[in-house]
């Protein structure tokens, strides 16, 4: 029920005709969820199915190789923990989506249903060549960005970065204040984006604190689903179609918990084998980064205090209507590639009016009693390539995540090479000025190293690893003579009739930025798909 199973039943359900049942494993969104400055809040809480990968070679080294991947549990999904940066990446992702066997699915192609889904709320500030309005999806700035932010942005300047209006636009590079998914100073997550406003149909149903076991299948064809719900399993059928949008990480467990996957491995696990799809739970793979902290010569101040509070309470305006910090982000090209293909994005952290920063979350810690700032640099083109197999046949067994994050010297040069922006970007007279200093991260294992040498940043970051939470493509889309494929160009699970798949999983690539808006696009896409292919519309 996150953004791709959102957007699914919320379209589905305009099918007056039809009965659309959204089944969510977690809770509805709390009290608090749509503030904006609760970024991250929740995380490790009964909302976050705290995912952990495992036996990681060149990455979390300081966890025991054990990578932390938070991901929402709840109803709307991780829509309700992220940044909200409204992104898609840029043509040439889609090409590669192309290159892959996705046909169909070129920039041409998504573009459109980019446009269906968005409502931008500045439209006369970004134009219309690559944005709309009237979809369900508000996109805007946030009303509060902290004076820091605005340092960012001259200190690019400075350097030569460059600062763009619209990372979506024809400036594909540079540094910006980001547009985000909220509608002045609320989070506006997927459920209510695409749900809440249609909740009065009488056709569209939601059940929370209902776990979906496994696809109930009869002579390969997807009958209903086996759901969890107050301590006892049910079968509930499906007239026409079963759709699995939980996750990068989930879609490929349940379709492993239900026969559908890699021969041997269902057998090791006792599951009777019901098609044999190498490619579930492979071509995982998600952003890698490593964060730096600076101190900025200002004493440490809460953010969150009584005149931001009532602030927010009574106009959504002021810290707590934005993320602080985390709505800056820049886009840049490491010496792989050029600027029509960038593969380096800087995030920023701090300045967050939220609880208790110095000891929950640990991209708003607080060094020597000053305002600390974090930037850090994500390798959004990865080529490390992981997996995802069961633990057990149990249904509420976490699966066993590899990762393999930073497994390639490439994805390890990437992210040095950011640093190295980021020591560009600290290093300008804007930032001398405000006093930024770089708090030394000390791992023993890395004391041998010559201090800022490219070998020492490469033991730094495979032993402080920063794993983004971008998880993708582990039912990549793709032809059925590609034995790697799991789903189809129109998201059905090949050779199961009446399965899709509709999420972050079927993206045979990660796009070059922040990922929500193309799983948006994914919902949308599969929402037409199932509409043709039952005679409601003709694409």
């Amino acid at each position: 029920a996150g953004a791709g199973g959102s957007t699914v039943a919320g379209r589905l359900s305009e099918v007056e005709k039809w009965k659309v049942l959204l089944i969510e494993a977690g809770p509805d969104e709390p009290a608090g969820a749509e503030i904006p400055a609760n970024l991250q809040l929740y995380l490790g809480s009964e909302l976050d199915w705290k995912f952990e990968t495992s036996n990681e070679e060149h990455a979390c080294l300081a966890r025991d190789g054990h990578c932390a991947w938070p991901r929402g549990r709840n109803l709307g999904g991780t829509t309700l923990h992220h940044g909200m940066a409204y992104h898609r990446g840029h043509p040439k992702d889609y090409d590669r989506w192309v290159k892959e066997g996705a046909d169909g699915w070129a920039w041409k192609d998504v573009l459109p249903y980019y446009l269906k889904s968005e409502n931008n709320r500045e439209i006369k500030r970004v134009g219309t060549k690559y944005h709309s309005v009237g979809g369900p999806l508000d996109v805007e700035r946030f009303p509060y960005q902290p004076p820091f932010a605005q340092h960012i942005l001259k200190a690019a300047e400075e350097v030569g970065f460059g600062v763009t209006e619209d990372l979506v636009g024809d400036k594909i590079t540079g540094f910006t204040v980001a547009q985000t998914i909220s509608k002045e100073g609320v989070r506006t997550s997927a459920v209510r984006s695409y749900i809440t406003p249609v909740a009065h149909r009488k056709n569209l149903h939601v059940a929370i604190d209902a776990m979906v076991t496994k696809v109930n299948i009869v002579d390969n064809e997807a009958t209903g689903v086996h759901v969890l719900m107050n301590g006892e399993t049910r079968l509930i059928r499906a007239r026409r179609e079963v759709i699995l949008s939980a996750g990068t990480i989930n879609s490929p467990k349940l379709l492993m918990l239900s026969g559908i996957g890699p021969r041997d491995h269902l057998k090791s696990m006792k599951i009777p084998v019901v098609m044999n799809l190498p490619g579930v739970g492979e071509n995982l793979h998600n952003h890698q980064s490593y964060g730096l902290s600076f101190t900025v010569n200002e004493k440490y101040y809460s953010m969150l205090n009584q005149n931001s509070a009532e602030e927010y309470l009574y106009n959504q305006t002021g810290p707590l209507s934005s993320t602080g910090l985390a709505q800056v982000t820049g886009l840049l090209a490491s010496n792989f590639t050029d600027e029509t293909d960038p593969d380096t994005q800087i995030f920023f952290a701090g300045y967050q009016a939220i609880c208790s920063p110095k000891n929950n979350i640990a991209d708003l810690t607080v060094e020597d009693d000053k305002m600390t700032v974090m930037m850090t640099s994500v390798n959004v083109r990865p080529m490390s390539r992981g997996r995802i197999t069961l633990n057990s046949n149990d249904p509420l067994d976490p699966p066993h995540i590899w990762s393999n994050d930073l497994g390639t010297h490439h994805d390890r040069s990437v992210v040095i090479q950011g640093i190295r922006k980021i020591q560009q970007l600290s290093n300008t007279q804007t930032m001398k000025e405000l006093g930024l200093t770089y708090v030394e991260e000390h791992v023993e294992q890395c004391i041998d190293f010559e201090y800022d040498s490219d070998d020492f940043w490469s033991c730094i970051i495979r032993w402080k690893t920063r794993p983004e939470n971008h998880q993708t493509g582990s039912n990549k889309m793709g032809p059925r003579t590609n034995p790697m494929a799991v789903v189809s160009t129109r998201l059905e699970v090949h050779g199961i009739k009446r399965l899709r798949v509709a999420d972050a999983s079927v993206e045979p690539v990660v796009v070059s930025g922040n990922p929500v808006a193309s799983v948006y696009m994914v919902g949308e896409r599969a929402a037409d798909f199932i509409k043709q292919d039952w005679g409601i519309i003709n694409l």
